[in-house]
């Protein structure tokens, strides 16, 4: 006794692959939003933490010199109070402090401006 073998070309249509592309599509255009806005979310958090460790420098070189206005070569550095100040963003951060003002940061994400009020 003999069997025939049938043999189906497999493969996929071209209908299939257009489902699964517009499904790739979907998702991505649902994750990259999401993506951007948590990048933005966390960007924002780094530099709000480095303008508090700028105004607490500020506050105890204040406390220890007895002025009210200092620089930000003072306040960072190696040999400073704050050791090492991350650029996360692309910001830029104020070159002078004085005592009771807010801190503004420019320039976050080439876009965003980011106040800090002790």
């Amino acid at each position: 006794m003999k069997i025939n073998k049938v043999i189906f070309n497999q493969g996929f249509t071209l209908v299939e692959i257009m489902v699964v592309v517009t499904l790739i599509g979907m998702l991505a255009a649902i994750a990259v939003p999401r993506f951007t806005r948590l990048r933005q979310r966390s960007q924002d958090t780094a530099v709000l933490n480095n303008a508090r460790q700028l105004a607490n420098a500020s506050q105890q070189y204040f406390l220890e010199m007895g002025c009210t206005c200092v620089s930000l070569d003072n306040l960072a550095g190696s040999h400073a109070y704050v050791k090492n100040l991350n650029i996360v963003a692309g910001e830029t951060y104020p070159q002078d402090f004085t005592a009771g003002e807010a801190i503004t940061i420019n320039g976050v994400g080439g876009a965003r401006t980011i106040t800090y009020s002790p």
